[in-house]
């Protein structure tokens, strides 16, 4: 892999390790400890092991940095500057049920703008990384989003409320409006994966609401460097505070926002007004 900067190489050696552990533990993950951390949401020990050594790995090559992280929350560092935002396994839900399919995802803020992104897929040995305003790239290969042109031609990515999380009636109002539009929906349950494939042009598009920080920072560089399109759901930028995220190439950016949009306005005018939250 071709890396082009030492922070690149801070965050991607510190991947690495981590996934050493991420993949022994998924080979055995039928013996793996698990507790409940919440409805429909599990933490296991493989999940909580990662995230010391990402901690470990980047404090000591970074020992000023800020951090956020999934499970322990935030640190404040001595440089006011710079913060670390990781999740040190995305895709829980698919690692403890033994799908191949997670992601260790790690972003550095720099004076509150993400500045480089990497998103690990171990069990591919897939390295996405993106620096702003040098690329994005998977291993040593340039990544350009797709340059499909018609919704009906897309694939599109999504992730979905689980258990009593998200607003479920919104959400199904979405989606059935973009199964009609397009070629085809995707769920495959990593939201910083279902990014970076938007960013190799695997997938056209990206929606979902009520992310975390953590879920989306690194991903969304990703898609941006790979000449994609990234706004909230109103067409602005609060992806990081609000979490509901939209990307799409430059083609179909616009048009998938519309349906999106169109679809809430036409539940909510049907439903009660206490259905819906307002986004």
């Amino acid at each position: 892999m071709a890396l082009r900067s030492p922070i690149l190489n801070v965050m991607s050696n510190a991947a690495l390790k981590a996934a050493r552990g991420l993949l022994r533990d998924f080979g055995e993950v039928e013996q793996l400890q698990v507790s409940v951390k919440g409805p429909g949401e599990f933490v296991s020990t493989a999940d909580l092991k990662a995230e010391r050594t990402l901690k470990q790995e980047l404090t000591r090559a970074r020992p000023g940095y800020g951090l956020l992280f999934e499970e322990s929350g935030a640190a404040a560092g001595t440089d006011p500057r710079h913060r670390w935002i990781v999740d040190p396994l995305d895709g829980t839900t698919n690692f403890l049920h033994g799908i191949p399919h997670f992601a260790i995802s790690i972003a550095l803020e720099r004076d509150g703008e993400i500045v480089a992104g990497l998103v690990y897929d171990p069990v591919r040995d897939e390295m996405y990384s993106a620096e702003k305003g040098l690329g994005a790239y998977v291993n040593d290969r340039r990544l350009r989003v797709s340059a499909r042109r018609q919704l009906a031609e897309a694939v599109i990515g999504t992730g979905m409320p689980f258990g009593a999380r998200g607003d479920r009636p919104s959400y199904l109002a979405t989606l059935t409006s973009v199964m009609n539009a397009t070629s085809g929906v995707r769920r495959i349950g990593a939201a910083a994966l279902d990014l970076a494939y938007v960013a190799a042009g695997r997938f056209d598009g990206f929606w979902e609401f009520g992310l975390s920080q953590w879920d989306i920072a690194a991903g969304m560089l990703l898609v941006r460097e790979a000449g994609g399109y990234v706004s909230d759901l109103s067409g602005g930028q609060a992806m990081m505070t609000c979490g509901d995220v939209l990307v799409a190439n430059d083609h179909l950016h616009l048009p998938l926002a519309a349906l999106i949009r169109e679809a809430l306005r036409t539940a909510r005018a049907v439903a009660p007004a206490s259905t819906y939250k307002e986004r």
